[in-house]
Formats: C-alpha cells, sequence, structure tokens
C-alpha cells in the first residue's frame, strides 16, 4: 500500500526494515487492521474487563465474521471470538440453506484453506486453525454445502490469485498459473502440485504467494476423493 502512495508500482517491500521503523516518506507507519481500531474507544469507555467478557472457548472479545456461501443469512456478524462454525451457522446465520447440508468451509477467505464439514467444531481462532494447514486471517467465512465442490473452490481462488499476483517473484507469478492449469485437470498430479506449492512457500517474497497454495493442500488432504 505504500508503495503507490508513494508514487510506484503496488509491490512487497523486503524486509527488514519493518514499517513500523521506515513506513510511508521514511517515516515510522502504523500498520493495523480497521477491526483493531475499530475496538479501541469502546475498550477505552468500557474497560477491558467488558471486551473479555466476551468469548467462547477460552478466547476473549468479539469478532466481525463476514459470511457467505450456503447459509439462510450471509453477512457481517459480529460474535464471540473463538465461535465455531456450527455455532455461528446456527445462531448467528439462521442454519445452512434448505435443502443443503454442510460440506466443508472457508474459515479465512481464499487463501485461509479449506476444512471439512467433521471440523465444524473448531473455534475459530488464530491457533485453533494452524494444525490443520489453515488460518482464521479476515474471518471471511465461505460455507460450502454437499451441492458444492472443495475442487472448484480451490481452483476458484486459485484464479483469483494468478489474477491478484503483482509478478514481482517468479514462484508466485509463474507458480499461480501453473497450479491454476494442473488443477483444471479431472485428476490432479498430486505430487507435482505438493512439489509446486512448497516451492511457492519457501521462495515467494510476500503472503499472497505464500499462501496460495493452502486451498490446494487442503484438497488433497481433506477432500482426495475429488481429484484421484
Amino acid at each position: 500500500m505504500i508503495e503507490p502512495i508513494e508514487g510506484r508500482r503496488g509491490t512487497p517491500r523486503l524486509r527488514t526494515p519493518y514499517v513500523a521503523q521506515v513506513g510511508l516518506s521514511g517515516r515510522p507507519t502504523l500498520e493495523h487492521n480497521m477491526e483493531t481500531l475499530h475496538w479501541v474507544r469502546d475498550i477505552l469507555e468500557n474497560g477491558p474487563g467488558w471486551f473479555a467478557g466476551h468469548g467462547r472457548n477460552g478466547r476473549k472479545g468479539l469478532r466481525s465474521f463476514s459470511v457467505s456461501g450456503r447459509v439462510k443469512r450471509p453477512g457481517v456478524h459480529l460474535a464471540p471470538a473463538g465461535i465455531t462454525l456450527m455455532e455461528l451457522i446456527d445462531e448467528y446465520c439462521g442454519g445452512m440453506l434448505d435443502g443443503h447440508t454442510l460440506y466443508g468451509y472457508l474459515p479465512g477467505g481464499a487463501s485461509g484453506g479449506i476444512l471439512p464439514a467433521s471440523k465444524a467444531n473448531l473455534p475459530l481462532d488464530f491457533d485453533a486453525l494452524t494444525p490443520y494447514g489453515c488460518f482464521i486471517g479476515s474471518a471471511a467465512v465461505v460455507v460450502l454445502s454437499d451441492k458444492d465442490s472443495a475442487a472448484a473452490a480451490a481452483r476458484n481462488v486459485m484464479k483469483f490469485f494468478a489474477d491478484e499476483s503483482c509478478g514481482q517473484c517468479t514462484p508466485c507469478r509463474v507458480g499461480t498459473q501453473k497450479a491454476l492449469e494442473l488443477m483444471t485437470e479431472p485428476r490432479w498430479d498430486q505430487p507435482l502440485l505438493q512439489e509446486l506449492s512448497q516451492a511457492m512457500v519457501d521462495a515467494s517474497i510476500c503472503g499472497l504467494g505464500q499462501a496460495a497454495p493452502n486451498p490446494v493442500l487442503s484438497v488433497l488432504k481433506y477432500f482426495p476423493s475429488e481429484v484421484d
């Protein structure tokens, strides 16, 4: 973001230095998402105990979940931190659409990976999803039903990454395009996709290329019958 503000092409900067030390116009720059800043006033007015009084499964606070997909009430829902997907669907989203059964979900947007319905009782929080190769990220939850395909969802987000890659580094620029080509086949070349994914994770400059393989790896791990 800082690069185009300063009149240059929007590409990631190599770190160090971090933007907190050398950021916009060479000066220390505060880098936070709006949700973090949103709660500052309420916590100052009501006290930390008020905010910490919310939460489930050992977590504290409130979180905005942007839910889309096969639910009756999609949209942004303010819910306790640590809530599970099933609780979120049942209590805030009005349940699944009629005639649809939960099949899987993207817990953290395009790069957060894809989990099967059997993992729907995990807390939607940072530490809880990491052991399963996923993360909550921006809490943009996409709910899939038995009428959807995890492989198709993974292809869709990989196309997004290929389009959005800034092109600065080869592992991301070429890797996303190559992965997309491999994912259009009825049967995926799993060893090659595993090798390509590892190269992208290890060698991409920024988080886009590093996280782009997550949906691919999730399908190989949790939905292998779709691509065998």
